[in-house]
């Protein structure tokens, strides 16, 4: 292959992805000249690459319009993914413990390129009952998490990272930078970061991380609780956290 037909199916792979991610960030079926228009890619390109999909069962049609979504190869991939990497595993076991614990919402969060999303949940028997949607892509300032992972990356690099339409807030007031770095830089210093959730005015957010064999907050876990619980079982919850991510680094 030439340098420039290298590039070309380069670029065809990245817009592949960009299909596919468009699809998890909808949670629809569209049709393919839709999702041409959500990207801002020719048609034609988009036809050719949803056909390539279909054909790997990486898409599938899901109406006589020629609508599509993501394919089942899809989750066979992801249940792959779940059994080789045991982390995963050990966490929905963690999940229980906590959620046992406290009678709180529990969950598991990772990083998803330049988002936050909630990899595994665990519903907790108040009947105030809180949930997310598990998988669902999030501004990485909104959470609590979102002080603990960025721990290892420069000022600079957590600028580069995060779009700036992720600092301005659901009620469109725009965050400050440097105080949410300053928040980052607190939270990776106490393995700990917690507050009033910023896109649920009733919850209150702890977090704490789990880290990898480098030493990296690579995912946390988290309590989300009704707020006057949050302030009555402060330290019980936080102390839950931290042992179980404690616990769960030491298998990673």
């Amino acid at each position: 292959m030439t340098e420039q037909q290298i590039r070309k199916r380069a670029r065809g792979i990245d817009r592949a992805f960009d299909i596919l991610d468009h699809l998890r960030d909808v949670r629809t079926s569209q049709r393919p000249a839709e999702i041409a228009q959500a990207l801002g890619a020719p048609t034609s390109t988009v036809y050719d690459l949803i056909g390539t999909l279909i054909d790997h069962g990486m898409l599938e049609v899901t109406d006589a319009n020629g609508s599509v979504f993501l394919g089942r190869r899809v989750y066979f991939l992801g249940l792959a993914y779940r059994d080789y990497f045991d982390l995963t595993r050990q966490a929905a076991g963690v999940l229980d413990e906590i959620t046992a614990s406290t009678k709180e919402t529990s969950q598991f969060c990772m990083l998803d390129g330049n988002k936050y999303t909630v990899a595994l949940q665990r519903e907790g028997s108040r009947p105030f009952r809180i949930s997310a949607d598990v998988g669902e892509r999030t501004a990485i300032p909104w959470t609590a998490s979102g002080r603990l992972l960025l721990g290892h990356l420069s000022d600079q690099e957590i600028r580069d990272l995060i779009p700036a339409e992720d600092f301005i807030l659901p009620d469109g007031r725009q965050m400050d930078i440097a105080a949410y770095i300053a928040e980052i830089r607190r939270a990776h210093d106490e393995r700990f970061f917690s507050f009033d959730s910023i896109v649920d005015t009733f919850t209150h957010c702890f977090a704490a991380p789990v880290y990898n064999q480098s030493g990296i907050c690579s995912a946390t876990l988290c309590i989300v609780a009704p707020k006057d619980d949050a302030r009555k079982n402060y330290d019980l919850y936080k102390n839950v956290l931290q042992s179980a991510g404690d616990k769960l680094s030491k298998t990673v």
